[in-house]
């Protein structure tokens, strides 16, 4: 581990982080959701918003594939999705849910220019819900070639924080 200069706990939580945020709307996997706080870790991610249904460390799914990244992301809980996203709007957050819709923006055509991102992510099975789309002031699409149009939402997830933070 010497040998990768990686940081300690204590000094991670003193690196300025990126203002880039993950709001989880109703997960339903616990190890979906620690595969998403490492993502947050390895990409300097601000926050994560639990919402809903999605658990929340100490779960022991959550800590099983969050490998300690619980320790160094911040994170919080809202039962309401809706609550998490007036509290980032009046931060002066622009509010991007991730999800295929009518009129989304192509993940490779956006480019991230440093305001304030919350990314949204929704459940495995149901996406991300009506009320939550409407709140968002864009929507970014992951294209996809398969036949399944459609991704794990913590590799989704993985895939567009990089994307986004180049």
């Amino acid at each position: 581990m010497d040998e990768l200069e990686r940081l300690t706990v204590e000094a991670y939580k003193t690196t300025e982080r990126k203002p880039l945020v993950l709001v989880l709307d109703n997960l339903r996997s616990g190890l979906n959701v620690g595969s998403i706080f490492r993502t947050a870790d390895a990409f300097g991610v601000s926050k994560i918003y639990c919402c809903g249904i999605t658990s929340t460390p100490p779960h022991r799914e959550v800590l099983k594939s969050a490998l300690g990244s619980t320790e160094t992301v911040e994170w919080s809980y809202y039962v309401s999705t809706m609550e998490a996203l007036m509290e980032l709007r009046a931060g002066g957050y622009l509010i991007a849910g991730v999800e295929q819709v009518h009129g989304s923006t192509r993940l490779t055509d956006f480019h991230w220019d440093g305001t304030p991102l919350a990314l949204v992510f929704g459940n495995e099975v149901t996406g991300i819900s009506e009320e939550v789309l409407e709140e968002c002031d864009r929507v970014l699409e992951l294209p996809q070639a398969g036949t399944k149009h459609s991704l794990n939402v913590a590799v989704c997830a993985g895939v567009v924080v990089s994307r986004v933070v180049g």
